[in-house]
């Protein structure tokens, strides 16, 4: 039989108002009060209505997360950093995955709002500003990942991709290499596009001329990472290092070079960017620029759940987190220059 507040109230003689208000640690109730009715509840077995409590306080202490890809390592430990900040705080987490599909985000945004989530965690892949603007003036509060809006003053945490691409090419640059290419994901996305300029300034810099047949665009997947580089590699004149927006096109890019018979980093050196967990094993051994992910994550959640219980500041939280050049053996130190094989 499911033990209610009103049984809770019968046996200790209170009101159901006050254990409502135990329950709920509010500050109308003394401390031995409220002890005593958390104890007739953990001894009587009793389990609160998630439904009840939302209609009645308005809050679900539920968040919503929304990201692209859950198959990149990067996402999920993002996600571990929303999740434990969340549970820390007493709040559970919806997980939502797009597949980089920007109808899909909408649905789910939508959906989570029909679940009456506190708030929202969105790693966005749209390019509309409008309708981003449009959901920010929404009652829900949210925090943006990796995304910095010009338009729209709102909470977020991200990276410094600008910095992050610069650095890892003005490092390939340093080894000698001047003929360097990149390899991007989605052309429309903001971490693609953020990366492209850091690359380019980086070349700017050096005095070192920037070449559009050296840019390649495509999705965020392995196998674009591959079949860009293929590309690559079949130029009259191929890249001497390569320089992907992601690991996980690093990792296509390392296995178009070695289909190719060329090696790694004697032929082409190559450098990607988030530093997730196998890109640090010993047959990738992947030189990268380290993201905070875990941290990006904890970080998102605690500004969400704060807004959430003081109600919105007029000044919104800007985070932008520092990246690190990770340095392994794929970007290798002086290097052969590569053989435009046609195997």
């Amino acid at each position: 039989m499911t033990v209610t507040i009103k049984d809770i109230a019968r046996k200790a003689g209170v009101s159901y108002a006050t254990v409502s208000r135990a329950l709920n640690n509010r500050p109308e109730v003394s401390e031995k009060t409220r002890r005593e009715i958390q104890r007739l509840a953990a001894e009587m077995g009793y389990k609160p209505n998630a439904i009840a409590r939302g209609l009645v306080t308005r809050e679900t202490l539920t968040l919503g997360l929304v990201i692209p890809d859950i198959t990149n390592p990067f996402f999920p430990e993002v996600a571990r950093g929303v999740e434990e900040a969340a549970s820390e705080a007493g709040y559970s987490v919806f997980l939502c995955n797009t597949n980089w599909d920007v109808d899909k985000e909408r649905t789910y945004i939508e959906l989570l709002e029909e679940k009456r989530v506190d708030g929202l965690i969105l790693a966005s892949v749209t390019e509309d500003e409008g309708y981003l603007a449009e959901l920010l003036s929404r009652k829900t509060p949210v925090v943006l990942i990796n995304r910095i809006l010009d338009q729209v003053d709102t909470n977020y945490v991200a990276i410094d991709n600008v910095k992050g691409a610069q650095q890892a090419v003005e490092h390939l640059i340093s080894l000698g290499h001047r003929r360097i290419a990149y390899v991007g994901g989605l052309e429309h996305v903001e971490s693609t596009t953020e990366r492209l300029h850091g690359y380019r300034l980086a070349l700017a810099i050096n005095n070192i001329p920037f070449e559009e047949e050296l840019v390649r665009y495509g999705s965020f997947k392995k196998e674009s990472g591959y079949e860009n580089a293929l590309s690559l590699l079949s130029l009259p004149e191929p890249p001497t290092a390569i320089f992907a927006a992601n690991d996980i096109l690093a990792l296509g890019v390392i296995q178009a070079i070695k289909e190719r018979g060329l090696k790694v980093p004697e032929n082409v050196a190559v450098v990607g960017f988030d530093d997730i967990p196998f890109a640090a094993y010993a047959e990738v051994n992947l030189t990268t620029v380290a993201q905070p992910k875990y941290t990006m994550g904890e970080m998102a959640a605690k500004i969400l759940i704060d807004e959430i219980r003081k109600g919105p500041s007029p000044e919104k939280k800007h985070i932008v987190l520092p990246p690190t050049l990770v340095i392994r053996a794929s970007s290798g130190g002086r290097r052969e220059g590569p053989k435009n094989s046609k195997h």
